[in-house]
């Protein structure tokens, strides 16, 4: 029996906060909630695919309302399907979405075609009766590795957060199984922020590992003034110093940097990380990519992207991406990632894991749900609900 997709929702949700990084504040931060309801039923029950989008871009309703739903509800529905006919073939749903539009550009549209894809691969799942981490690994000919590598994303800039409170803040993480913690620089002076440094360096001590994130907001100078004051600590990763598409400032920093950078969430496509192999220097023994799906296209895009890599001799398990949704997470088990992002304190109910899903030493075990698992997490799914409904 063949499937249909029969009605798209979406609404857009606020996930504001008064933190800032170095270039944004989220105090008006919104991301949109999809539903791709479809003609299925699986245990008795009609299979919905949710999707959002990760946080940092702001919700893509007027985009998704207004031209792809439209364009996927006209397509004629049989050439949506597999070969066998009887599920959607995300490929050719992917195809449809992008029919008619002109290459580059990869800003806000690939934010609202990533939240459609990641609905419609929730529902590939559903109709398959598998965890999409499964589905994947099967695809892809290889062993699906439940265990997923976490880390605690977070040490924003708050109003009136001193040093002890962001040492708190990171005691706080370590307690609940992380081994690798997150925080924000640039948006304070140097000197501030080596202090903020020693003092997460002296918290955390031998029990965890401390990573750092510019946001783009550094010129090539301030960048290398970073390097050098950085290259003094052990650290995970100096993370997005300058400009995402600024390969050149990439590159040059890493004649003074020789530890490992990560950069990519803002870089939204498969010629885009390429440009980045190509020209921004990154070095595949040490530094980490993390593009996102959720903001980049969708999975199906994210594919392609891993091909580019693994062409330029960049192996799946030196990508860690951004945005801690449970997509990429299933991606990572599926396709051998090295972890994923994870925001234990923000931008809920979005972000987080299953109920019941605990860090334990750094990682996580997927739980044995069909779809990306949405449904195991209450609060999320509970906003999914109503949109459906």
């Amino acid at each position: 029996m063949s499937v249909r997709i029969v009605d798209i929702s979406e609404v857009t949700k606020p996930i504001s906060s008064p933190i800032r990084n170095a270039y944004i504040d989220f105090s008006k931060m919104t991301t949109s909630l999809v539903a791709v309801v479809t003609d299925a039923v699986r245990d008795g029950k009609r299979v919905i695919g949710y999707g959002f989008n990760s946080n940092g871009r702001y919700g893509q309703g007027g985009l998704i309302r207004e031209r792809f739903a439209p364009r996927l509800l006209e397509a004629d529905p049989n050439k949506l399907l597999n070969e066998a006919g009887d599920n959607l073939d995300p490929d050719k749903v992917w195809s449809t979405l992008m029919a008619n539009e002109k290459p580059g550009g990869h800003g806000e549209r690939s934010v609202a075609v990533g939240t459609i894809d990641m609905a419609v691969w929730d529902a590939v799942a559903k109709i398959a009766g598998k965890p999409l981490f499964q589905l994947l690994a099967e695809r892809h000919k290889r062993n699906a590795d439940p265990r997923v590598f976490v880390y605690a994303a977070g040490g924003y800039y708050y109003p009136g957060k001193d040093l002890s409170m962001l040492r708190g803040e990171m005691r706080g993480y370590l307690d609940r199984g992380y081994s690798v913690v997150k925080m924000k620089i640039g948006g304070a002076s140097i000197a501030e922020d080596r202090a903020r440094i020693e003092a997460v360096l002296k918290e955390i001590g031998s029990e965890a590992q401390l990573a750092v994130d510019a946001n783009g907001r550094f010129d090539l100078e301030t960048a290398i003034a970073y390097a050098r004051m950085l290259r003094d600590y052990p650290l995970f990763w100096y993370e997005e110093a300058g400009d995402p598409l600024d390969f050149a400032l990439q590159a040059a920093l890493a004649e003074f940097y020789p530890g490992p950078m990560a950069t990519g969430e803002n870089l939204f496509s498969h010629q885009d990380a390429r440009n980045l192999i190509r020209y921004g220097g990154m070095r595949p023994d040490r530094d980490f990519l993390q593009f996102d799906c959720a903001l980049s296209y969708g999975l199906c895009e994210y594919q392609r992207t891993l091909s580019v890599l693994q062409t330029h001799g960049w192996s799946p398990a030196r990508c860690i991406p951004h945005g801690g949704h449970q997509m990429s997470l299933n991606i990572a088990a599926g396709l051998g990632l090295g972890g994923n992002e994870s925001y234990p304190d923000l931008f809920q109910p979005y972000g987080g894991f299953p109920d019941g899903v605990r860090v334990e030493n750094g990682i996580i075990t997927m739980p044995d749900l069909p779809g990306i698992g949405f449904e195991g997490k209450s609060d999320l799914y509970a906003e999914m609900k109503r949109l459906a409904a």
